[in-house]
């Protein structure tokens, strides 16, 4: 690698193997100055995507490039209470088992956050502690995108993905003289993100073997989450009831901690009540469940079953609605989508609603969030994105998003050819 060139084969990485260690720090932190100075109107050819991309994001957020403020910092019994009470308090045990414990002596340190990017645990070498106070990087701190700019956790949880970020590819000067790897952690049931685990340190951090590292570190702490939810414990208990109809798990309602499982009839039905608050009459609810109409017999027969599973004090007749709040994971995708956080809403969305359901209702549901993450995803452009939705059940077959997911590729990558065989194929296929 030359002193000018700083790209990397794996946009995630953020020094390929055998790479020139000084050299790239300088070429990065010549890109680093010559973005703040511009304002990021100077084309930089050689920043890697997802670097490029944060600080874009940095500088629209207005992120002081010089100081690390943290006015919200969180402390003493408030902190203690928050993460004693958070989901990632269950997988620290596997990550002191595989990360801290030989931290020691070693100048790294082990973060935990959660899933906005406050650290909940900062661990390992205590010099190391020590030199990170003067960034504010401390448990209770604010570590997202939004509050430091461009770092490992942040942009972790900020795209979803696992992540490097290396010396100046810090959005802020004050963390120039780290580098970190971080990787999100995700709910194993609703694919919900967590938090995120991070090793922050000196550029040896930055290697690919760090990376390769919390990723495992990750997939060891999700199968600890699994078990868990296996024994019936819910990550966050509320007192609001949830369905989930995502994925080719069988649907199920979540409520005050307990998981039932529910008939495609009875998701299709509690589904379709929670998009039309206002109510249905028995007419319109057998229209919207099955393009032959059910007679009211029928109807009155499965709300009957269905308030036994529910509750009666539930749902309401005449017209049939409900009469408590029931959250569910298709909100999920649209909450996503209304606050632009598309990463969330492609991941949240990759699987399909109530699959084997031909409830005319349902299918209104999948058409009108499946058109909404897809334009939404276009409108992006981000090659990592587009490779989840063209691996989906929704993208397989998706020509347009083919050809956007080609044209987000360098040329010279062989997943260039890959795609662009595959979008050959599809064009083949579907040519009239």
């Amino acid at each position: 690698m030359t002193d000018r060139g700083i790209a990397t084969t794996n946009p995630w990485v953020a020094l390929d193997p055998g790479a020139d260690v000084a050299a790239h720090a300088r070429a990065v932190l010549r890109a680093h100055g010559t973005f703040v100075s511009a304002r990021g109107k100077d084309r930089l050819d050689g920043v890697r995507s997802v670097v490029r991309d944060s600080w874009s994001r940095s500088l629209q957020r207005g992120i002081d490039p010089d100081v690390v403020e943290q006015p919200a910092l969180l402390s003493g019994h408030d902190l203690e209470e928050y993460r004693a009470g958070h989901p990632m308090s269950l997988i620290r045990p596997v990550v002191r088992k595989l990360l801290v414990e030989d931290a020691d002596d070693s100048g790294l340190l082990v973060a935990i956050t959660d899933g906005q990017g406050r650290l909940l645990w900062v661990e390992g070498d205590h010099a190391a502690r020590d030199r990170a106070l003067s960034m504010s990087f401390v448990e209770g701190a604010d570590w997202s995108e939004d509050r430091v700019g461009t770092n490992a956790p942040g942009t972790a949880l900020a795209v979803d993905h696992s992540v490097q970020i290396f010396g100046a590819e810090h959005f802020n000067r004050t963390v120039h003289e780290w580098s970190c790897s971080a990787a999100p952690v995700h709910d194993p049931t609703s694919g919900r993100v967590l938090g995120a685990i991070d090793i922050t340190g000196g550029h040896r951090v930055a290697a690919p073997e760090v990376l390769q590292l919390v990723r495992a570190t990750v997939a060891a702490a999700e199968a600890e989450l699994r078990l868990h939810a296996l024994s019936g414990r819910p990550l966050f208990p509320s007192a609001t009831p949830r369905i989930e109809t995502i994925g080719a798990g069988r649907p199920a309602l979540h409520r005050g901690g307990e998981r039932v499982g529910l008939s495609r009839r009875h998701a299709e039905i509690l589904l379709i009540l929670a998009d039309h608050p206002e109510g249905l009459s028995s007419d319109r609810l057998a229209m919207l469940l099955d393009e032959n109409e059910l007679d009211s017999v029928t109807i009155r027969a499965e709300m009957s079953r269905l308030r036994k599973v529910l509750g009666a004090e539930h749902l309401g007749s005449r017209p049939y609605r409900l009469l408590t709040t029931l959250d569910t994971d298709v909100a999920d995708v649209r909450r996503a989508l209304d606050r632009g956080d598309v990463a969330s809403a492609v991941r949240l969305c990759t699987g399909e609603i109530l699959p084997g359901s031909v409830a005319p209702g349902i299918e209104e549901i999948r058409d009108e969030l499946c058109s909404g993450v897809r334009a939404a995803l276009l409108r992006c452009g981000e090659e990592h994105l587009l490779a989840q939705w063209t691996a989906s059940v929704h993208g397989r077959e998706d020509i347009t998003a083919w050809a956007a997911y080609r044209a987000s590729i360098d040329p010279r990558s062989p997943r260039f050819a890959q795609v662009d065989a595959t979008l050959t194929r599809l064009d083949r296929q579907f040519a009239t």
